[in-house]
């Protein structure tokens, strides 16, 4: 009504602002408004803007500056993995040798030493690195020694960045991979667990999950129109069956990351217990020997349940030494400290030996024919 009056008449001073009042207060009510409708709408918009605040502060702290992302570029880059936070060097594992050599003169070697081969194409570093073997033999941390020793950018791709809920999104995210990539090269692309993201296509696929996979298959190979492009796009999985055959096409270094063999068993088990108190009767030999078929992570479980063993003699001693003196009569507030762990004995390790065998023969995942002859 006074909307009305004002264009029909002159307006006093404060019915001038009691209308401008009434509209800051409709716009805001109306702001609001549609606000919590695209809130409602997309619940996960919030965690987006996270993302997005958590990328920019990634981003400073890599020293990637002066670079203009988009919106899906920087869903993206919080995802970027800092290499210097990567504690991970060639040193932390064992048993790998030509693995990692192997490694170093295809990956490493063409991002360190760029300039000797600008003029050969066939120097450039592949596309495409699979790693793949059975689960627990160090896949992953191979693919985090690799980004931190060759000082690159570092993706670590998750397949639920790349799914949204709106059509059309997930091939603007794919496509952001590879143009963040490209523009903070060198960079490694890192999707773990690939056979999960990219498995084998099917006419039961999704369609939306089809045209995501199709996208960034496109995508992947045109990186190759680029030949000074360092991108590298590197896969683990323990099921390479299970990948689509076009994804392994574009991988064509491919590692087999396999159970240890009893030399690499002795060397691994030196590696877990170089920081621990061993006693003078410990034999990695004798432990390498009966561990045939265990992968790096078994091995590593076994040493964890050796060294709970010192952990539980020091809490049964000072049990009993707690009981002694109350029934002494003693006061335990005044008692001596107790004394500190006792070293690891190969009658530790033998205990957890035994112990993980009955674990594996209970669940029925001996893998023993998954190993190595020795």
């Amino acid at each position: 009504m006074l909307l009305n009056d004002a264009l029909t008449r002159p307006l006093s001073r404060s019915e001038v602002l009691g209308l401008l009042f009434r509209l800051t207060v409709f716009g805001a009510v109306t702001y609001f408004g549609i606000k919590w409708m695209v809130d409602a709408i997309d619940p996960a918009r919030r965690q987006k803007l996270e993302a997005k605040k958590r990328a920019e502060k990634l981003m400073k702290q890599i020293g990637v500056e002066g670079i203009k992302l988009s919106e899906y570029e920087l869903t993206i880059a919080a995802h970027l993995v800092d290499p210097r936070a990567l504690k991970v060097t060639w040193r932390d594992i064992a048993g790998l040798d030509e693995v990692i050599t192997e490694l170093q003169e295809t990956v490493i070697l063409p991002f360190q030493k760029r300039h000797l081969f600008l003029g050969s194409k066939l120097f450039q570093p592949p596309k495409g690195v699979l790693l793949y073997g059975p689960p627990g033999c160090g896949k992953t941390l191979i693919a985090k020694a690799t980004a931190s020793v060759a000082g690159c950018h570092f993706i670590n791709m998750q397949a639920s960045t790349l799914t949204d809920k709106w059509y059309g999104e997930s091939q603007k995210l794919a496509a952001a991979v590879f143009s963040l990539a490209a523009k903070i090269e060198p960079c490694i692309i890192f999707i773990d667990e690939i056979d999960s993201f990219l498995r084998i296509r099917s006419c039961m696929d999704h369609e939306a999950t089809a045209m995501m996979k199709a996208q960034f298959m496109s995508l992947w190979d045109g990186l190759s129109t680029d030949t000074d492009c360092q991108v590298i796009v590197m896969g683990a999985t323990n099921r390479p069956q299970d990948v689509d055959p076009a994804i392994l096409r574009r991988m064509p270094s491919a590692f087999h990351v396999g159970l240890p063999r009893q030399s690499q068993r002795q060397e691994i088990l030196k590696l877990i217990l170089s920081g621990e108190c061993l006693s003078h009767d410990v034999k990695l030999k004798e432990i390498a020997e009966k561990t045939k078929g265990y992968s790096g992570s078994d091995l590593q479980e076994l040493c964890r349940e050796a060294a709970l063993h010192r952990l539980r003699d020091f809490v049964r001693k000072e049990q009993m030494e707690r009981i002694r003196r109350q029934l002494q009569a003693a006061d335990f507030e005044e008692s001596s400290a107790p004394e500190d762990l006792r070293a690891m004995t190969q009658t530790d390790l033998r205990l957890a030996l035994e112990k993980m065998k009955e674990s594996k023969a209970g669940t029925g995942t001996p893998r023993l024919q998954d190993s190595p002859v020795d």
